[in-house]
């Protein structure tokens, strides 16, 4: 049934960059490619003796449309004429001796079967996109001075059909009412949790088998891209969440791919991951490099996403990683460091730099590893972004101590000061921290519903205070009680109260002004942009400082205890009048509704060392923002 005489997708110099780990282009090689006439097939099984594809078309009959060997380079490949987009298939390998190595899901493949079905599906991504005007001013959007406040969300359990037993909505019905949503809170990007085709929905997407296909659950690739490009036309960004840290051993899919270590290493020592019980991608194999690679380009090219999020990275970096003596290989210069990963993440962000400069590379890592977000050229890692996970950390260990006791623990608070410009940071308070027992982030604040709800509050200002982009996970926006749960929707119920629809408006315009103000934002990642006023108010649990842009300031006023602070006198740079632009304690937020009536005048009175100073009412549990309007 395969027609053999056909122009190849692949030629020479296709084979020498793959084997050579320098094609970053797979998805335009290798996969299901239809044609008017039938579908081009090509797959990297090496290690086979007899690689088929089996369909719907022809029975799923073993070795009706068999692939033939290019070369030496691994690639099986053919043409199918009876194949046609919509058609199901899978690859058939058979190795040595005639051993039966298994039924395969096409690593490339660009759509899949809704699971728990397995099958690939021969599929287009042609898409007429309608977000030109976005993707031309995308570069000023993404940059480093930009405000860059995202919105985490878990596709699944956003929001549900509840009348038609709590389905999902498709990724169509999600783009006006997340667009709206975000719109609403003011954030800047949505980051989404992994979107990529995986068997366990419970993994939320980190247990990744279709490293070029998203997930069928919501509907077609092209119902994602018209999310995103609807997105884009609302002003909004797009970051993705991208696992090239491990995946599952399902045998449909990666693991043993072709009856041997394809993709993973062989030793369990480097090829298993113990935290999660899946499988460590060979990053010192040119193919795998290249797979890896191409996939990353795969979702800014196609799909047009603004950046990715690359999830555990320390993992990769580590090559005892969560592992006891003897369960780990040193590398050859008997350190711990993974050298091959290193490479290769070097490799990936220098091209997708070289590819798309106006995108953001963020790296999710948990360690003092150094320069992750510097320049390959520096002898960093390469990536734009790190994820500040000391921060929140160190964050929400101090909210979760009584009032009475935060003076004992001031320093978890200022820390970070030392640090803060080390490494170009978001703040994220992320899915991880509202699952597995932990609560929400408003179930673990102490004290009573009205103290609960203020140290939410005060949370979320002193996030967007500091230097560093900002990420929230959804739910947080409103405080849900409940902790995240992936099998329901999120309470939208509680935004019939006043106190929950008052943390979504303090949200709101903390983001609004966060973007307005230039001194929060254009110097997130220098030390000209942030100077502290009083770190050391321990006894009063008070914290101060400064934000600071283009002659610009911002005072910024944290009281971490439910007594009211009159007269408190802070040190500012200049004389004039400076403006109260956001409290937290507002009724309109459900504080009670202490303040500075407005403003204040600074007076010529040194202090903190500088030649001003004015006396604040700093209402309980709550940030107060000020700006100089001299």
């Amino acid at each position: 049934m395969s027609e053999k005489v056909r122009p190849s997708l692949l030629g020479e110099l296709d084979l020498y960059l793959f084997n050579e780990g320098s094609h970053v282009r797979l998805a335009d090689k290798l996969g299901a490619h239809p044609t008017a006439d039938g579908c081009h097939f090509a797959v990297w099984a090496p290690n086979a003796e007899r690689v088929s594809v089996i369909g719907d078309w022809n029975g799923w009959a073993a070795g009706a449309d068999p692939l033939h060997p290019l070369a030496s380079s691994g690639i099986w490949e053919g043409f199918v004429p009876a194949a046609r987009p919509g058609a199901i298939y899978k690859y058939h390998l058979v190795g040595r001796s005639g051993v039966v190595i298994g039924d395969r899901a096409d690593p490339l493949a660009f759509r899949s079967e809704v699971p728990p079905r397995t099958g690939s599906v021969v599929w287009n991504l042609e898409y007429a996109w309608g977000d030109d005007a976005w993707m031309r001013e995308r570069a000023s959007r993404n940059a480093g001075s930009a405000p860059i406040s995202i919105y985490e969300v878990h596709l699944g359990s956003w929001a549900r059909v509840p009348e038609e037993g709590g389905r999902f909505l498709t990724y169509r019905e999600l783009a006006p009412r997340l667009a709206d949503h975000v719109e609403r809170c003011g954030f800047t990007h949505v980051e989404l949790l992994p979107v990529m085709e995986h068997p366990f929905y419970g993994s939320w997407g980190y247990q990744t088998t279709g490293y070029f296909c998203p997930t069928a659950r919501y509907g077609t690739p092209q119902d994602l891209m018209y999310l995103i490009d609807h997105l884009h036309q609302r002003g909004i960004g797009v970051l993705l969440d991208w696992v090239p840290s491990h995946f599952p051993s399902d045998p449909f899919a990666l693991a043993a791919f072709d009856g041997t270590h394809l993709y993973e290493h062989a030793d369990p020592r480097q090829g298993y991951h113990p935290d999660w019980g899946s499988l460590i991608f060979n990053y010192g194999r040119h193919e795998v490099r290249s797979f890896l690679i191409s996939s990353a380009l795969f979702w800014l090219d196609r799909y047009h996403a603004d950046g990715l999020r690359v999830d555990a990275v320390a993992s990769m970096l580590y090559l005892d990683y969560s592992r006891r003596d003897g369960e780990w290989i040193p590398n050859r210069y008997g350190g711990r460091e993974n050298l091959e990963a290193i490479d290769f993440l070097r490799r990936l962000n220098s091209e997708v730099y070289g590819a798309h400069p106006d995108v953001q590379m963020v790296a999710e890592e948990s360690t003092a590893w150094p320069m992750v977000s510097r320049p390959v050229y520096l002898g960093g890692l390469g990536f734009g972004m790190k994820w500040d996970m000391g921060w929140m950390h160190d964050t929400l260990e101090y909210f979760r101590h009584d009032p009475i006791h935060r003076r004992y623990h001031h320093d978890a608070l200022t820390f970070r000061g030392l640090y803060m410009f080390t490494e170009n940071f978001v703040l994220p308070l992320s899915h991880d921290e509202v699952v597995h027992g932990k609560g929400s982030l408003l179930g673990r604040m102490p004290g009573d519903d009205w103290q609960r709800l203020a140290n939410l509050r005060l949370l979320y200002g002193w996030m967007f205070g500091q230097p560093g982009k900002k990420l929230l996970f959804m739910g947080g926006e409103f405080g849900q009680w409940r902790e995240w749960d992936h099998d329901s929707s999120l309470d939208w119920h509680l935004l019939q109260h006043d106190r929950h629809a008052g943390v979504l408006r303090w949200v709101a315009d903390l983001n609004r002004f966060y973007r307005s103000e230039p001194a929060l934002h254009q110097l997130d990642f220098e030390p000209a942009g942030f100077s502290w006023i009083d770190a050391n108010d321990a006894e009063q649990s008070v914290a101060s400082f400064l934000r600071s842009a283009r002659g610009r300031h911002v005072l910024c006023a944290f009281n971490f205890t439910p007594v009211p602070r009159h007269g408190y006198r802070l040190g500012v740079p200049r004389g004039g009048r400076w403006r109260e632009a956001l409290n937290g304690d507002a009724t309109v937020y459900g504080g009670s509704g202490l303040g500075n009536l407005g403003g204040v005048d600074a007076e010529p009175r040194p202090w903190h060392g500088r030649p001003w100073s004015v006396g604040l009412t700093l209402p309980p549990l709550a940030a107060t923002f000020l700006v100089s309007e001299s």
